[in-house]
């Protein structure tokens, strides 16, 4: 279990990380969220032991990360978003090489690494001649040597194709079975598929903290309907305006048509309603369509209101 309280980083006067609190149970796949500077790097690295808080605690199974380095750094697997390794050394001669350094043995640590990993074709050549992925099962190799309880991962996909991405996340669902994992990245589609609980960071400060879908219907609730139409635009804004459910209307002329983008309190489901409307007042109806909330438009609401209550804080 991973418990931080009231952690705070100060770089001279700059707040990095700003009176930040959360715990992570055994077992949670967590993504942590947040604008570039916003604060996810600092957070990391201060739980991985490898930056000091300026005030507050971190504690790794009871254990403060401050009080007892050793035994914390000792659970935790980080790999950062751009792993150093020895472009020049033959995978298997760097994975033995790590388990050395860490007290492992290299006979039964390296064949489960590589199984586990998806390393098995690659173990012979160079790391220098590696794709992106599989350096980065090599970074997720080398963060898993000491087989730790919690593993850290700053931008696992970032740089990848496609192809590589959906590797990588099938490879971080497997080792999530059995770990905590935290997962920093901007991909927000990662952490829909990846994660069970978001933590969302801007400014230095935690703006969020629930469950992945909790947070998309809590702050998402609301939808977008785009009607495009004919009639005129003070025909429509007067019929649409009427409609249950609809808290704002905005019209424009498009060409030769009317376009209508309607809010619509809590996602209720309008269309029907919208469609019968133009009907029965004989407007050509040539587009309807429904848009709600996704967490990349969460994660935009969050984020920009904590940056407007910074700026007029100051």
């Amino acid at each position: 279990m991973i418990e931080v309280s009231h952690v705070s980083r100060l770089f001279g006067e700059f707040h990095a990380v700003d009176d930040i609190s959360f715990s992570i149970e055994t077992g949670e796949i967590v993504g942590l969220l947040g604008p570039n500077g916003a604060g996810k790097t600092t957070t990391m690295r201060m739980i991985t032991g490898y930056l000091d808080s300026t005030s507050g605690s971190i504690k790794i199974d009871g254990t403060d990360v401050s009080e007892n380095p050793v035994l914390t750094k000792s659970k935790i697997g980080y790999m950062p978003e751009s792993a150093p390794m020895y472009s020049d050394m033959i995978v298997a001669d760097y994975l033995e090489y790590v388990a050395e350094i860490e007290g492992q043995d290299p006979k039964t640590k390296l064949p489960h690494l590589a199984e586990i990993c998806g390393l098995k074709e690659v173990m012979h050549k160079n790391i220098g001649e590696l794709s992106r992925g599989n350096k980065q099962r090599v970074g997720l190799a080398h963060a898993l040597m000491n087989d730790p309880e919690i593993l850290i991962l700053d931008e696992p996909t970032s740089g990848l194709d496609p192809n590589q991405v959906s590797d990588v996340r099938d490879l971080i669902k497997k080792i999530g079975e059995t770990r905590t994992v935290i997962i920093s990245t901007h991909i927000l589609s990662e952490v829909e598929m990846l994660c069970n609980r978001v933590i969302i960071i801007s400014g230095g400060k935690k703006v969020a903290d629930s469950p992945t879908e909790e947070l998309r219907s809590h702050y998402g609730n609301n939808a977008e309907v785009i009607l495009l139409s004919g009639g005129t635009e003070t025909q429509l804004k007067e019929k649409l305006s009427a409609v249950a459910g609809v808290t704002k209307v905005t019209v424009k002329t498009v060409e030769d048509k009317i376009e209508s983008r309607l809010s619509v309190a809590g996602g209720s489901e309008i269309r029907p309603e919208v469609a019968r409307l133009c009907v029965e007042n004989g407007f050509p109806l040539y587009e309807l369509q429904m848009k709600k909330n996704s967490l990349e438009d969460v994660f935009k609401i969050l984020t920009s209101s904590a940056e407007k209550e910074e700026e007029a804080s100051e």
